[in-house]
């Protein structure tokens, strides 16, 4: 029996499980985890709630699509601690006074909670991210138009691209699904390809924000080529084959 997980990581050893397999049982999910299994169907009937899964007898089937990424519910608490890095280091790559666009996402989030509260004006491209600057007004805050997408909460659509094209600023703060040297920048989503591309076109700089899980991975939307980045910031579980490849191509890169 492994040592007993937190919340988070038997949320990550699920969803893991269900998009290997689409399958998973209670009895191998109390074995992988340490944990009993109370706990393990408390934590499927969570999962179940957020339109993750179906409960079975015994244990539970997926209900995400595959070739999609997970719902943002899930993602946020996948990886926490290696996020709140990722945007600690960002933070101090940002000077007060800049102007910065703030991509979409669960890693995005963690970076405005960072940005709350400082000298900058920062358009945020999620409802989430816009949500969690309001709370501190310190800085200047910009909305962009457009379509707001089901579950993400992220602005997509010509309004949103048009918004963009009419800002100029010193750093785009970027996400994405999926990294390498070979494939670049991916992304599920079409319609946060193109807001992304917008962004990138509106930037001085351009950081990509990015777990060690999202290296290596490819998504079917085609952002761009690694190298037409500035800065990646990924953490220290990052392959190290992958971050040397995606170095060479130009692209300074932190792990934290």
């Amino acid at each position: 029996m492994n040592c007993r997980m937190d919340s988070a990581e038997r949320f990550d050893v699920i969803v893991t499980g269900l998009q290997d397999s689409g399958t998973v049982t209670v009895i191998g999910l109390a074995e992988a985890t340490g944990h009993s299994e109370m706990t393990i169907r408390r934590d499927l009937d969570q999962l179940a709630a957020k339109g993750v899964l179906r409960r079975v007898r015994g244990g539970a089937v997926s209900l995400m699509p595959r070739g999609q990424e997970p719902p943002f519910a899930v993602r946020e608490r996948q990886g926490a601690d290696a996020k709140k890095r990722i945007a600690a280091a960002v933070d101090a790559l940002v000077g007060d006074g800049e102007a910065v666009v703030l991509d979409s996402g669960t890693t995005a989030v963690e970076v405005a909670a960072r940005f709350a509260g400082r000298a900058l004006t920062v358009m945020p491209l999620s409802l989430q991210a816009s949500r969690v600057l309001a709370e501190r007004p310190d800085g200047r805050l910009l909305l962009p138009g457009g379509e707001v997408r089901p579950g993400e909460l992220s602005f997509i659509g010509p309004l949103a691209e048009a918004s963009l094209a009419a800002v100029r600023f010193d750093t785009a703060v970027l996400s994405c699904c999926g990294m390498s040297a070979a494939d670049g920048v991916t992304a599920h989503d079409l319609g946060d390809v193109a807001t992304k591309r917008a962004a990138m076109r509106s930037a001085r700089r351009v950081v990509m924000i990015a777990d060690s899980a999202k290296l290596g991975q490819v998504a079917m939307g085609y952002v761009c080529a690694a190298g037409d980045l500035d800065v990646l910031v990924t953490d220290t579980d990052a392959p190290d084959a992958t971050v040397s490849e995606i170095r060479a191509s130009g692209v300074t890169v932190h792990c934290v």
